[in-house]
């Protein structure tokens, strides 16, 4: 059997063992059944498909909670088995490095793929069920979500392989993570607007800022579901933006898999140097 299917299926059932699905999974899902049927509430009754309200209101919040669960499974994956001595003992065997990066990898996607599908799936059969019936049009964008969602949570997964790779003890890689997501979920967008108040306008065109949000990936991640279709982009309020941005939808699917190649191909080079 391939080493790369032997890591990543130990990595799979140490997590399924430990809860990491069944935790995450119930938690996303429960963050979309609360939007869906609370998404209303300010307005009364909303002439919008409960699912196309989720995907707007979750296109906000998820950024906070997908990266945080995969900077949670990924932080320690190298530096973690560096600390225990279970990473030498591993290459002991006749398994290189590249192999061992990607066996626990592709194991922690399994992972955030189960608990994004299981936990936005049911939430949204359910609000689709509450709302009188099964309405596949609708499903559309809301299979958007979930596809996004996981290369969302990819990306910040190579972000946590990477600093794995990197650091040299445990709990330096907790915090630099803890700050890598505040960084990208909180500051850029921050220092992002207040950068644009500033300028007024006089530098910062719309091709600049544009490019600007492509480094950001929880960024491209939002325009992705807000402006990928009409009646997501119209219920966001962003249906202008939506015919003024340049970035087309594969331009963004695009970006957002480069930023899960470009940090995972680094922190393969990092530990493929790296002295165990």
């Amino acid at each position: 059997m391939n080493p790369v299917w032997i890591i990543s299926s130990k990595e799979v059932r140490d997590s399924l063992r430990n809860r990491w699905v069944l935790a995450a999974a119930l938690l996303l899902a429960a963050l979309a059944l609360s939007l869906g049927f609370l998404g209303s509430a300010p307005t009364g009754s909303v002439k919008a498909d409960p699912l196309t309200v989720t995907v707007v209101s979750l296109s906000s919040l998820s950024i906070f909670l997908i990266p945080l669960i995969a900077m949670l499974l990924s932080y320690d994956a190298l530096i973690g088995e560096i600390e225990r001595g279970t990473m030498a003992l591993l290459l002991s065997y006749p398994v290189s490095r590249r192999q061992i990066l990607a066996g626990k990898f592709i194991g922690h996607l399994i992972i955030l793929v189960l608990a994004t599908c299981a936990g936005y799936g049911l939430a949204g059969i359910a609000l689709q069920l509450f709302g009188g019936g099964l309405d596949f049009a609708a499903w559309q964008p809301f299979l958007l979500l979930i596809a996004a969602s996981i290369v969302l949570g990819a990306s910040f997964l190579s972000l946590g392989y990477l600093i794995s790779a990197k650091v040299k003890e445990r709990g330096t890689a907790a915090g630099i993570a803890i700050g890598v997501w505040l960084f990208f979920v909180v500051i850029f967008d921050m220092a992002l607007l207040g950068i644009l108040v500033a300028d007024t306008g006089q530098v910062i065109t719309a091709p600049i800022l544009e490019a600007a949000l492509l480094l950001n990936p929880t960024d491209i991640y939002r325009l992705l579901n807000l402006t990928g279709y009409e009646n997501t982009s119209i219920y966001a309020g962003m249906a202008g933006l939506s015919e003024q941005l340049a970035l087309s939808k594969g331009t963004l699917i695009a970006a957002q898999i480069l930023w899960v190649a470009v940090p995972l191909a680094w922190a393969g080079y990092l530990f493929g140097k790296r002295e165990i």
